[in-house]
């Protein structure tokens, strides 16, 4: 072991899901800016070539892939292609995730579905086609999951969302404990509020962007997606190597309260 902690990612593969903006665009380019090649995991494969070209920039390596996390068959099938351009799979993290708002007494079957099929389902069943590939060869690797603050606090509107990312903290436990053996490590981040595309219409209410930057009680600010990205580089590296079945929560203080 090396006597001094390393975060270097270098000769390692790693699947980012949700990578074409947001938080999947900045820990695509956290990771290729520590050393690994990275498949870009994407709803609609035509918008990842400037993220590709960027990562390529650094000396990466760049795959874009089609993967709808909605699509079983696409979660599957980019793993497997990931495999097949780059050899191995050593990293992945499963950022798509999103859901629907609404007060619990208005929320719809389809609404339910849909927030627990794109947070849990397409979470679960990624890992499982990762971590497959990660036992096999050698080395093990790291899934790294997107859960929330949400799964730590109660919030209006989001019963179901919340829910689904406090499901997600407790799937990596289980995960982390099973695959432990093959030395695969499951960890998670649970982000606060973050300036995102798709934070950017809530925040843009003033009223409701200071009661956000209130509730981050130890920082009083929005956090930026390098600041996850951060903590999920890392997660991946050696530096992280005893560090499994945990969630770090990057909330600027919120829970804390």
């Amino acid at each position: 072991m090396d006597p001094f902690p390393t975060f270097d990612l270098t000769g390692q593969v790693a699947l980012v899901t949700g990578a074409a903006r947001g938080l999947g665009r900045a820990i695509s380019r956290a990771l290729a800016h520590a050393g690994a090649d990275v498949a870009l995991g994407l709803r609609d494969v035509t918008t990842g070539g400037e993220l590709a070209r960027e990562i390529e920039g650094m000396g990466r390596r760049a795959l874009p892939l089609q993967m709808d996390v909605l699509r079983q068959e696409q979660i599957f099938r980019a793993i497997d292609d990931t495999v097949d351009s780059f050899g191995r799979l050593d990293i992945l993290v499963n950022n798509a995730g999103g859901g629907t708002t609404a007060l619990a007494e208005n929320v719809t079957e389809a609404d339910f579905d849909f927030t627990l099929t794109l947070n849990v389902k397409a979470t679960f069943f990624a890992s499982q086609a990762a971590g497959r590939v990660m036992m096999r060869q050698k080395g093990g690797g790291s899934i790294i999951n997107m859960s929330s603050q949400a799964g730590f606090a109660a919030l209006p509107t989001e019963s179901v969302y919340c829910a689904s990312k406090a499901a997600v903290s407790h799937l990596t436990k289980c995960l982390a404990v099973e695959w432990g053996k093959y030395n695969i490590r499951v960890n998670a981040v649970a982000p606060t509020f973050i300036k995102t595309p798709g934070t950017e219409e809530a925040l843009a209410d003033t009223a409701f962007r200071a009661d956000v930057i209130e509730r981050i009680a130890g920082l009083h600010r929005i956090g930026q997606p390098v600041e996850v990205a951060g903590a999920v580089v890392f997660l991946a590296s050696p530096a992280a190597s005893l560090i499994t079945g945990h969630t770090i929560v990057i909330d600027g203080g919120w829970t804390a309260r």
